[in-house]
């Protein structure tokens, strides 16, 4: 089991993406084109607050989100920090097991701790991406973060779509961390197996490069061997999963 002390993680990411705003305020972000880095980060701290707010209640049901803050570089920054003060304070005051609501099976406080470290670090990339050479996640966050992408972010949404799969089965296998994930594809649904099986098509590379090109950032170091009518169908259903926003 990848152990991670996600807590740090929200900290260290938080100030690596808070520092993105002196490089380059305005500059956009690929993946969501009608972004700016203060746009992404405003984002980001706007759901650090709301978050704190859920644990700190044990809040059952989803609460309001915070109103959108003023962009000024300085002000946004002061703003940024203590919202991530503030979660980090109410993850570490709540036990992992409190029961809160998650949009994913684990009602419980210490989803949160892993979907606030993935939500930072994956937006920490966006933004140095912007700026230039993004450095990579963490192999043991991207790692626990492909496994909650899978289960929110692709096998919910999909649940009763027209995926029109026949089982086809595509691996997901990070290279610099243990274990594998395999999809299949059913014809209105998919399915996701943690194992090492045999499958149609292999997507490996290091954790962090497996995890980014299954949000949709393209990046280049991962190796793709398999059938590609495979490939082409699981693409596409990852585009009916979570089709582009902004």
């Amino acid at each position: 089991m990848i152990e991670v002390d996600f807590l740090r993680v929200i900290e260290r990411e938080s100030h690596a993406l808070r520092a993105t705003i002196a490089a380059g305020p305005d500059r956009p972000i690929a993946f969501y084109p009608s972004w700016t880095i203060l746009d992404l980060v405003a984002h980001t701290g706007g759901v650090h607050r709301w978050v704190a707010g859920m644990v700190r209640h044990g809040a059952r049901r989803p609460p309001a989100r915070p109103p959108h803050v003023d962009r000024d570089p300085a002000r946004l920054a002061d703003w940024f920090d203590d919202g991530v003060a503030m979660v980090v304070d109410a993850l570490r005051r709540s036990r992992p097991d409190r029961p809160v609501w998650t949009m994913a099976t684990d009602q419980t406080a210490g989803f949160w701790r892993r979907r606030m470290a993935h939500e930072t670090a994956a937006h920490r990339w966006d933004a140095e991406h912007a700026i230039g050479v993004p450095r990579p996640i963490d192999p043991g966050v991207a790692a626990t973060g492909i496994a909650e992408t899978l289960e929110i972010h692709v096998v919910r949404p999909l649940a009763g779509a027209r995926v029109g799969g026949r089982g086809e089965r595509v691996k997901l296998r990070p290279l610099d961390v243990p274990g594998a994930w395999v999809v299949t594809l059913h014809r209105d649904r998919v399915s996701v197996d943690a194992t090492d099986g045999l499958a149609d098509v292999t997507i490996s590379g290091s954790a962090s490069s497996v995890w980014l090109n299954l949000m949709g950032r393209r990046v280049a170091d991962v190796e793709t061997t398999g059938d590609e009518p495979t490939l082409a169908r699981f693409r596409d259903a990852l585009r009916l999963a979570d089709p582009p926003s902004h």
